[in-house]
């Protein structure tokens, strides 16, 4: 399906309930695997969540989770904890590109048998599920942190536990942590000092019922298309967390500098609020704790006009797609004066808009919906719109719900 957006205006006021982080979703649902008396509310609607939940269940001994990279990293360590069960994990032509191996060699360190199906380091992979009795393991520290939760996540369940080493700087520290804290509200004691994090064992968990924060990667959308809307535009979205275990909540503060106001209610919502116009200076972050909000920032300063320089984006080049090369590829169709590097993006000031312009989506939820706020600068087609069920499938109807204007072309 692509999708023809007019040009747009939002409603001055509106309201969008937002499905539950997918990051904490999946975290949660491999760990009520391991503890099955735990309840979770709030779920993701997602199709790398539901990926994730038909996985768990499955009897099958080949597992397909298609284009659900969490799901492969999370899935590759639970499987191999299943002891007496052979799994082939598998997925998309993409997710056979996508890289495995330093988890694969991590896990390997602690005793499990995986092969690989067709190529060295990526999937399709074979893993005989065993007891792990070591619980010593050494990653580099600068890689995916799926990796790293992966590990985490089926620690508590392992004879002696893990004592896990990470070598070199650490990427995207909040999604840790967040793995750290939701193994510690279910009861599972754990350290993190330097580079050292150790998992304690834990047979069994006390019951508990936890809700999933709703997702901050998805509440990025709203604040582009409240930042590229007039001042005094809202947005109120459900539900949210004030102390956030999310990295992409460092949204509240970056979009500051487009005149962005966040105001948490007592409900749980946040009300999102164009007070201000944006910075005249030039925007400088460092994303390396949140890189899956660096394509609406970039998108952001493109609508407004303004210069950026973002960093800390290497581990963009192995998502779904190579995400630096195609915000370049896909910004300069629109006029924008843009390079980008293995792990930077920087993007010059630009007053015009090309019309009309067909967006490919590269198979990536997020380019898709990094790209729709640019209806309120001009018009542009969506190629593949259907691809944001991976991690929001009520995108569309929710920006129709708030003022979009857009259509089914061919």
């Amino acid at each position: 399906m692509n999708l023809n957006l007019k040009k747009s205006t939002v409603s001055k006021k509106s309201t969008v309930s937002v499905t539950g982080s997918k990051s904490e979703t999946n975290r949660l649902l491999l760990l009520q695997a391991l503890y099955p008396n735990i309840t979770l509310e709030n779920i993701s609607k997602s199709d790398d969540s539901d990926a994730m939940q038909m996985a768990l269940i499955s009897n099958d001994n080949i597992i397909d989770i298609h284009h659900a990279g969490t799901a492969m990293r999370f899935l590759t360590a639970y499987f191999s904890i299943q002891v007496g069960k052979d799994t082939v994990l598998t997925g998309s032509s993409r997710m056979q590109e996508r890289p495995i191996k330093i988890l694969v060699e991590a896990l390997q360190q602690l005793g499990v048998e995986i092969t690989y199906e067709k190529n060295e380091g990526f999937p399709p992979i074979k893993i005989k599920g065993k007891k792990i009795t070591q619980n010593k393991v050494t990653l580099k520290a600068d890689v995916s942190s799926q990796y790293i939760s992966a590990l985490l996540l089926i620690a508590p369940k392992l004879e002696n536990g893990l004592e896990l080493t990470l070598e070199g700087e650490i990427t995207s520290i909040p999604y840790i942590n967040m793995t750290l804290a939701l193994l510690h509200e279910i009861g599972v004691k754990t350290t993190f000092a330097g580079n050292k994090i150790t998992v304690s064992h834990a047979e069994l968990v006390s019951a508990s019922k936890l809700t999933i924060e709703s997702d901050w990667s998805s509440a990025s959308y709203f604040y582009s298309i409240v930042a590229l809307s007039e001042i005094g535009t809202q947005i109120t979205l459900t539900s949210y967390k004030a102390n956030s275990l999310q990295g992409d909540s460092v949204l509240k503060t970056i979009y500051k500098d487009f005149g962005i106001q966040t105001t948490f209610n007592n409900n749980n919502s946040i009300t999102i609020s164009k007070v201000a116009q944006h910075n005249s200076q030039p925007i400088t972050h460092n994303l390396k704790n949140s890189p899956d909000i660096a394509q609406t920032i970039a998108v952001t300063v493109f609508g407004l006009g303004m210069e950026c320089h973002l960093t800390g984006l290497h581990t963009l080049k192995i998502k779904e797609t190579d995400r630096l090369e195609a915000l370049k590829t896909e910004l300069s169709k629109f006029g924008a004066q843009i390079s980008v590097t293995n792990d930077s993006l920087s993007l010059k000031k630009s007053n015009s808009f090309n019309k009309n312009v067909a967006v490919a989506t590269y198979q990536d939820h997020r380019m898709a919906m990094a790209f729709a706020p640019l209806a309120l600068k001009t018009t542009l087609v969506i190629n593949e719109a259907n691809v944001v069920s991976k991690s929001f499938p009520t995108f569309w109807e929710d920006l129709k719900s708030i003022g979009f204007e857009m259509d089914e072309t061919k």
